[in-house]
Parts: structure tokens; C-alpha cells; sequence
């Protein structure tokens, strides 16, 4: 949801060999920049993926520079109207890894200069232009052409879209280099692919090769009705079959075709073969759950691996950003162990998930500004940004978001009490950038979008029942909306509709069950926040659909207006913010600039927004943050 401000005329080409056009660039940061679509046709595409190198034009190379190791990437075949992916960059963004790439003879000088190594993410069924065109409609320029540069949002989407048709071996061109990195269900698949048949050796003659046709018939029946993907080649059938009956010539079985009917005769030991048979498949089905169950375990063992070395990561990350400060800061800020130990967390800002420009979080940590300190939790099941959080009673509930390749559905809560977690109930649909608010005893969770589509849904959750249900829905669709409950009532302002960026607000009142327009903002903003400070609500940053923004204003519900207030002092979007005694926390985030922003802001009632010290957090964004007050 980045953009620029001006677009300068600028005619390129890319590896597409299509006619150039004029058209200008995005101008995204590299912190804003969150993947990249490079372009070939079927004359270059097969080069592409043999050396494992993408390249554009030299003018693109001002945001190709931008690119870094492990950033999203995909490629538009210009020729079938396709995208295939999804990649990601092995190197830098650079110019001229290779100086003749897609060139006829090797020696003149690559048109495409501007070049990337890549490796292949995932195998995906390539996406048509009917599919993708909606997630990256505002890059179209033209009918058939359009900008290379994806935001954060955009490429989470075309993620999520394109993750969803994961290509099966077969439909793989052979052109694709092999798989690099090493993935769970790669490793169960080769596990499987390694399963040997037992061997029997039979002493058996062939009678007559309609019998053997027939048996092989039986065999292939049996396995596929199973689906026991070992004997599902006819070459391992044959061969296991031959085995069974070569040397058994059965006298007397004969194969009569009369009249379009067939009738078949099988002798008393290829009754006693084919039961062999039949008993060593029954084995190998045993053999394969076994295997089966062992692979569930592994996984289960794994996936608790990978939470506990995400946290060691977290945990690095931290003390790396704390070390680089200087020694004078780290005595200024340093406390004894008894005194960080006795600091009550009911008394901190809680911050769950987000990124660090270079690692997704799973964290859940304690912060205290007044003392620049953080206190790690455990962390949550699972890594997760784009989420929203909400206080119950002494627990904390984080919704949905993603996991940095695709949204998710489910729900965890944190006991203070018990300093566990939990899984909830899932919600209905997969989504990220949503809202949630709590009334009473009622969990909802608003707004949001998958990955195709921006959404008006709300969902509550019933703990009677024990899963979410619907309930009336916003009056529009909002991607990257902001919420609170206030007084009793649930307020949503701003977000993304597909089309454009809202200032409109409105609010749902339980006891009225219906949803109802309000004072709309004097700004547009999506991925913003708001809170609820001395019975007013401020809605602070964001992106206004041309960059993001550092302007804040508050609304005087007995007033029915939104009134300017002191700006931030940095642009920022996708912060987290939270309200900590009598003042507004507003804590990294996403800017204008190309790195994640790194300061923290305070705000106070009628007076200026300044920075407090921050050595503890160091940067991120895509957070979400909550207190206990």
C-alpha cells in the first residue's frame, strides 16, 4: 500500500522483448519495497531459470538495488500472460551478475543489467493475469502493463493467492532448477519416494500374457482404490507380477473373447499368487502407516523446534541492537537484575509479533518506557504480524495475520496469571490487517482481507458455543482499519476498500446490533492507529494512498468532530500504539524512508509529541501493542 509521489516519464523495456512504454516507478524504499515482479517471455524465460537469474532494464535498477536476500519475487511472462512463482532473491539487487545474459551470441552487452540471483520459494500453478490483476490493480497503468514494485500488502496477497495452487512434480517444466531449500514436506515426500517393495522370488512361468494381463488389472485396481502411491507405475507392477508368475506355466487357463464379451479363467496357483500378493500389500499399507504416524511425530517434534529457535532468534536480535549501543547509554539505562525482576508487567506495554527487516516474529515482550527495558515472555505458538490484539479480563487475545508468506486463521490467548498459552477457536475465514475490540465478555474481530478480497465481516466470538460467529456486518469494506471500543460502543475508522483509502468512520452499538456512519476523519488512512486517551480518540499516521503520514487528530464524541492536534515528529505506518498511564506510546513502524523507523514517540494531553530513549526494542514494525489499563 506504498506509493509515490510523482512519476517521472521514463521509456523502458524488460526481459520481455515487448514494445517499451512510458511509464514511471514507485519509488518504494526498501523498507516499504516488499517484493518484485521481473518480467521474460518464452524466448528468456528457460534462461532464467537455468542460471537462476532474473534481470530489467538499467532504469529499474534505482529500486533492484533495493532488493535483498530473501525478498519475494515472481516473474510475468509476457508471451502467455502468466506469473509464475513463488521466488525469492538469493543476492543482493546489483548490476550485471552476468553482462550477457539473454543475449544470441554471448558477446554483445545484456539489455537487462539490473539483475538478482534467485532460488525457488515454492512451486505454484502460474497465476493468470485475471487472477493476479486484482491484488496489484492500482500497478496497472495500462490495460496489459503495469509497475514491478509490490508493497508489503501486495506481495502477502500474491503470496497467499499463489500459495493456494501448489504445482504437483509433474506439472513442474523441467527447465525449473531444483528445490534449494529444504522443507518439511520435501523431506516427507522424498522420505515416501524412498519407501522399497519387499521381493519375493517366486518360482513361476508365464502361461499366457492375458493372465498376466489380468492380474496386473487386479493389482492396479487394488492400489489405486488405496491410493498407495508405491505401486501406482505400471513398470513396478509389471515387474513385481512377472516375478509372481514367471516360471509357472498353469495349464488350462484359457482367455475366451466371443461376441464382445470376455470371460476369464484364472487356475488354482495364480489364485494362491495373487493372494501372496494381495497379503504383502496389506503389509506394505501396515509399513506405510507406520510411516505415516512416524512423519506426524517428527513434524510435531519439529514445529516445537522451530518455535523454541525463534525465540533464540528474537532474543539475538535484541541483544545485537543493545550491544551496538554505547557503553555510556547501556550504564545510564542498565538495572540490577532484582530491579528489572520486580517490575509489574500489569504496569508495561505489551508488544506481540511484527518484523525487524529481516526476521518474523513470535515474540510476546514486557515494555516499561520510563526504564527502556523489555522483558521476553514466552513467545506464541506461532510467528504472526498484520494481527490485532485485545484485553479479556487477564488475557490476552491475538487474531489471525500472517506468518510472512500467507494469512492465518488462528487465535491464541496469553494468561498473565499462568504465563501459558492457548489456542482458541479459529476464525471463519484467513485474514490479516483486521481490527479487534472487546464489549463485555464478546471478542470481535473486523474488517480485514485474505489475500484477494478486502472485508466488511465482523465475528464474535461465543464462548458458550466455543467458535465464532458471524454478526452484522460494517457498512464497508476495510483492509487495514483501526478500532476501539469506547463507552460501551465499538468504533472503526479508515482502512483500504479495494479501490480507494477511507476517512470515514462509523460505529456499532451491541445493544442496537447495527452499524451506523459517524463523523468521517479529515484525512484518509489505512494501517494507522488509535486509542482511547482522557475519553477522546486519536487516530495517528498512516498512509493517505500517497505516502505515509505523521499528522494525528482526535475526536470529541460530545463534539461530533475530529480536530488536528500536534503532529508526530516521523512519518509512520503500521506502528504499534498504546496508552500507558496518562500518556500515547507510539512505537516503531513502517516510514517514507527506506529503513523500518526506530524511535518511540510519547504524546501527553495539550502538549508536544517528543522521543523517549530507545535501546531496548530496536526496530520493528507490523506489531501489534496493548496495555492493561
Amino acid at each position: 500500500m506504498m506509493g509515490s509521489t510523482r512519476r517521472p516519464e521514463i521509456v523502458l523495456k524488460s526481459a520481455s522483448n515487448v514494445q517499451a512504454s512510458p511509464v514511471g516507478f514507485r519509488n518504494l524504499g526498501r523498507g516499504a519495497l516488499g517484493g518484485v515482479i521481473f518480467g521474460c517471455n518464452n524466448g528468456t524465460i528457460h534462461e532464467c531459470f537455468s542460471k537462476q537469474l532474473f534481470g530489467l532494464p538499467y532504469p529499474h535498477l534505482a529500486y533492484v538495488q533495493n532488493i535483498m536476500p530473501g525478498l519475494p519475487l515472481f516473474l510475468f511472462n509476457y508471451s502467455d500472460r502468466k506469473l509464475y512463482g513463488i521466488f525469492e532473491a538469493a543476492s543482493h539487487g546489483q548490476m550485471n551478475i552476468d553482462p550477457y545474459g539473454w543475449t544470441t551470441n554471448g558477446q554483445e552487452k545484456t539489455q537487462y543489467p539490473a539483475q538478482v540471483q534467485i532460488r525457488i520459494r515454492m512451486h505454484c500453478v502460474p497465476l493468470l493475469e485475471d487472477q493476479f490483476k486484482r491484488v496489484i490493480g492500482p500497478n496497472y497503468y495500462t490495460n496489459s502493463l503495469f509497475l514491478f514494485e509490490l508493497d508489503h500488502a501486495q506481495t502477502s496477497m500474491l503470496i497467499s493467492l499463489a500459495s493456494a495452487q501448489i504445482a504437483s512434480p509433474s506439472s513442474i517444466p523441467k527447465y525449473f532448477p531444483e528445490r534449494s531449500t529444504s522443507q518439511p514436506a520435501a523431506f516427507i515426500s522424498e522420505a515416501r519416494e524412498n519407501v522399497q517393495l519387499p521381493r519375493r522370488c517366486v518360482e513361476a512361468t508365464l502361461p499366457l500374457q492375458s493372465e498376466k494381463d489380468l492380474v496386473l488389472d487386479k493389482l492396479k485396481d487394488m492400489a489405486f482404490e488405496d491410493d498407495f502411491p508405491i505401486l501406482g507405475s505400471k513398470g513396478s507392477l509389471e515387474e513385481t507380477a512377472t516375478k509372481e508368475l514367471e516360471g509357472k506355466r498353469l495349464a488350462g487357463s484359457v482367455v475366451e473373447v466371443q461376441n464382445g464379451a470376455e470371460n476369464s479363467q484364472i487356475s488354482l496357483e495364480s489364485h494362491v499368487t495373487l493372494d501372496q500378493l494381495i497379503r504383502e500389500l496389506n503389509e506394505l499399507k501396515d509399513f506405510k502407516r507406520q510411516q505415516t504416524e512416524k512423519m506426524a511425530h517428527l513434524e510435531s517434534k519439529l514445529a516445537k523446534a522451530e518455535t523454541e529457535i525463534q525465540w533464540l532468534k528474537d532474543r539475538c536480535l535484541k541483544l545485537e541492537y543493545a550491544s551496538s549501543c554505547s557503553e555510556q547509554i547501556a550504564e545510564e539505562k542498565q538495572l540490577d537484575s532484582s530491579a528489572v525482576t520486580h517490575l509489574d508487567v500489569r504496569e508495561s506495554i505489551f508488544l506481540v509479533g511484527g518484523y525487524t527487516g529481516s526476521t518474523w516474529l513470535s515474540s510476546l515482550d514486557s515494555y516499561f518506557p520510563s526504564h527502556d527495558v523489555i522483558k521476553s515472555l514466552l513467545p506464541m505458538t506461532s510467528v504472526r504480524s498484520y494481527a490485532s490484539v485485545v484485553k479479556l479480563q487477564n488475557e490476552l487475545y491475538v487474531l489471525a495475520g500472517g506468518d510472512g508468506s500467507s494469512w492465518l486463521d488462528t487465535v491464541e490467548s496469553y494468561s498473565l496469571d499462568e504465563n501459558m498459552w492457548t489456542l482458541q477457536p479459529s476464525l471463519n475465514v484467513k485474514k490479516g490487517s483486521l481490527a479487534g475490540a472487546v464489549v463485555g465478555d464478546k471478542v470481535f474481530a473486523l474488517g480485514g482481507g485474505d489475500g484477494l478480497d478486502c472485508f466488511a465481516d465482523v465475528e464474535m466470538l461465543d464462548f458458550d458455543i466455543g467458535r465464532w460467529i458471524s454478526t452484522r456486518s460494517m457498512t464497508q469494506r476495510r483492509f487495514s482499519l483501526a478500532a476501539v471500543e469506547f463507552n460501551g460502543v465499538i468504533y472503526a475508522t479508515g482502512g483500504f476498500d479495494g479501490i480507494e483509502y477511507l476517512n470515514s468512520c462509523e460505529r456499532f452499538d451491541p445493544r442496537e446490533h447495527s452499524w451506523m456512519k459517524v463523523v468521517a476523519m479529515k484525512s484518509r488512512r489505512a494501517c494507522h492507529s488509535l486509542v482511547v486517551l482522557n475519553e477522546k480518540m486519536y487516530a495517528m499516521g498512516g498512509f493517505d494512498g500517497t505516502s505515509m503520514v505523521s499528522t494525528v487528530e482526535v475526536l470529541d464524541p460530545r463534539l461530533d468532530s475530529w480536530m488536528p492536534v500536534e503532529p508526530m515528529l516521523s512519518s509512520r505506518g503500521y506502528s504499534s500504539a498504546a496508552v500507558l498511564g496518562d500518556s500515547i506510546y507510539v512505537i516503531g513502524g513502517l516510514g517514507n524512508e527506506e529503513s523500518i523507523v526506530d524511535t518511540v514517540e510519547c504524546y501527553k494531553e495539550g502538549g508536544n509529541w517528543h522521543e523517549v530513549r530507545n535501546t531496548a526494542i530496536g526496530k520493528r514494525c507490523f506489531a501489534s501493542a496493548i496495555s492493561f489499563e
